[in-house]
């Protein structure tokens, strides 16, 4: 029943952000009304939603999806869901990257990098804290243009004038450490997606690898499979 409710609301279902009462959701969804209410005491124990006598059940706050089945950004996804800001938060070259961002890369041992680190916020709010490492040649192209305003993988196809074909994505769930807690507002140990992702031009070079830290309670992740 919870996965059920979960389901509609980060759907969007609830227009208004406004949950039916008990008595309409268990005729709705053909439950009784102990499970409904066991459900409802679920999600409002995860932070989906908040119950006050005499307003209702709502949303806290609405989550946006975030589709695994295309290469697109952040902005580029959330297009008319709100503002998507960026705070630059470093914008350098490293001279002595880690091994396993260089062999990433297709680079040898100790070549220069240009590391990209931006606080991304949605409405005002924190949403996620994106790191890239990209190839010097093409970073510093990227780190002249807008990244206050414009996604990363825009910045890349418009300095190389080459399109991006791919990325390999891997997703998994972490605790939040004390700093990223921090910057993304929530408290220390809540649970993040962790998103660590290379992308490749059209022609397969390797040009950006990304490790991106998402507030779990803000978006859900989907992808359209086909057998």
């Amino acid at each position: 029943m919870a996965d059920v409710l979960r389901q509609r609301i980060t759907a969007g279902a609830f227009p208004g952000g406004m949950l039916p009462d008990e008595r309409l959701l268990t005729a709705q969804l053909g439950a009784s009304r102990n499970a409904v209410r066991e459900a409802l005491a679920l999600l409002r124990a995860e932070g989906l939603i908040t119950r006050r006598r005499g307003v209702g059940t709502m949303v806290t706050m609405p989550k946006y999806g975030h589709g695994l089945d295309r290469l697109a950004g952040l902005a580029e996804t959330l297009t008319g869901h709100g503002t998507v800001t960026n705070e630059v938060r470093a914008a350098e070259i490293v001279t002595d990257p880690p091994p396993v961002i260089t062999e990433r890369l297709e680079l040898p041992a100790g070549t220069a990098v240009l590391r990209i680190e931006r606080l991304r916020r949605l409405g005002g709010l924190p949403l996620s804290l994106d790191t890239s490492y990209l190839p010097a040649d093409i970073g510093r192209a990227v780190a002249a243009g807008d990244l206050t305003g414009r996604d990363v993988f825009a910045l890349i196809e418009e300095s190389t004038g080459c399109l991006l074909g791919r990325a390999d994505v891997t997703v998994h769930a972490v605790t939040a450490d004390a700093d990223t807690a921090a910057l993304l507002e929530i408290a220390c140990g809540a649970a993040v997606f962790a998103i660590e992702r290379l992308t490749r031009l059209s022609d397969g070079r390797p040009v950006d690898v990304e490790s991106l830290r998402i507030r779990a309670d803000r978006m859900t992740l989907h992808a359209t499979l086909r057998r």
